[in-house]
């Protein structure tokens, strides 16, 4: 019953996220304002991380199983991605080097930031 509860938490709040991207005419996809309201919830306190947090944890541990529909949405579509094969790989690489980067210059901010307090 706890898991159940828990559950409908995270889903109630997707549904929040859901009509935020209705409402607010902003490309941001429905679930980045699920979690952002979710983690407001739960850095203000309005929401206890107990609440949550063994779904989380089962949710965390099944998400390579939410991949697979993704997966096949890709290999159904190999013959329009074929022809943009280059391109794709270029565009992955390239993003991947720049997400990296930002992360291990933003890690070096907080780091140097720790140490100066």
């Amino acid at each position: 019953m706890k898991y159940i509860l828990q559950f409908e938490i995270i889903i109630a709040i997707s549904l929040v996220g859901e009509l935020l991207n209705r409402i607010i005419p902003l490309p941001i996809p429905a679930s980045i304002y699920g979690m952002a309201l979710l983690f407001t919830a739960l850095c203000t306190g309005t929401i206890k991380l107990s609440a949550v947090k063994e779904t989380g944890k089962f949710l965390i541990y099944i998400m390579p199983i939410l991949f697979i529909p993704a997966a096949v949405g890709l290999i159904e579509s190999w013959s329009t991605m074929k022809n943009f094969l280059t391109a794709i790989i270029a565009i992955t690489v390239v993003s991947t080097i720049i997400v990296i980067a930002a992360a291990g210059h933003a890690t070096q901010l907080l780091i140097k930031h720790k140490r100066k307090r």
